[in-house]
């Protein structure tokens, strides 16, 4: 039974390869709310598909001790699918918006009291007689993820205290994170096979280890399980 994704994913801060500019803001964000009790600022995250946005906000729970709800903004429609998951939250909890440039209107206006005053604003009834009845929520991290940052509303964009880019990863980056999940899949593979898969790997973690199951699937199949290696151009290269 092949390894699942989540096996993969580093669930420390210091086992999460690359990013270093991203992990050092994350890092003093992270001593800072625990030092004084708080808990984390709203958290932006943007660049391409691929680059670790789901897995640094589960990295963020995992230091800060708090449970991770994950969701897409394509499933938050109605107002009361936002508003079970803000009043289910525990203390803490961090909750990921992926995709976060697509809410809705409607959505993302149920947002601005919930970041800002941790307060979820609720219309009772139509028209003239319609009362709004504010319930408070318990204080949580907001980490959004988004492809298209250039497509965030002003008002949701202002509302996080942290807006950092992820960029794409380089060769010396890549090439531990292929021999890092390697380990994982106890698949035998050597540095320099690792680099192979690294360099077409787009400069996306993704890719890479995708990449990685392909040609541990070819090896086991026409190489009875040989070690993985950039040496011979004819195996390891040619599953790619």
């Amino acid at each position: 039974m092949g390894k699942p994704e989540e096996s993969v994913r580093p669930k420390r801060l210091s086992d999460y390869i690359g990013q270093k500019d991203l992990k050092e803001v994350l890092e003093i964000g992270i001593k800072a709310a625990q030092k004084r009790k708080e808990i984390l600022d709203h958290l932006l995250l943007y660049g391409p598909p691929g680059l670790g946005k789901t897995t640094m906000a589960l990295i963020l729970a995992e230091e800060m001790g708090v449970s991770c709800k994950i969701t897409t903004a394509p499933a938050l429609e109605r107002p009361r699918d936002i508003a079970g998951l803000l009043i289910g939250l525990q203390p803490g909890d961090v909750l990921f918006i992926d995709e976060i440039h697509r809410l809705p209107k409607v959505t993302e206006e149920i947002l601005y009291p919930a970041m800002e005053d941790f307060r979820l604003d609720i219309t009772i009834g139509k028209g003239q007689s319609a009362k709004t009845r504010s319930l408070p929520l318990q204080r949580f991290t907001l980490v959004g993820a988004t492809t298209k940052v250039g497509a965030l509303s002003s008002p949701l964009r202002d509302r996080f205290g942290l807006v950092q880019r992820l960029r794409f990863y380089e060769l010396d980056e890549l090439t531990p994170i292929v021999l890092r999940t390697a380990a994982i899949f106890s698949t035998p593979i050597t540095e320099d096979g690792a680099a192979e898969i690294a360099r077409r790997a787009r400069g996306t973690p993704r890719i890479a280890n995708r990449l990685l199951r392909r040609v541990r699937d070819y090896v086991e199949v026409k190489a009875g399980g040989a070690v993985i290696t950039g040496g011979d151009r004819g195996g390891s290269s040619r599953a790619l």
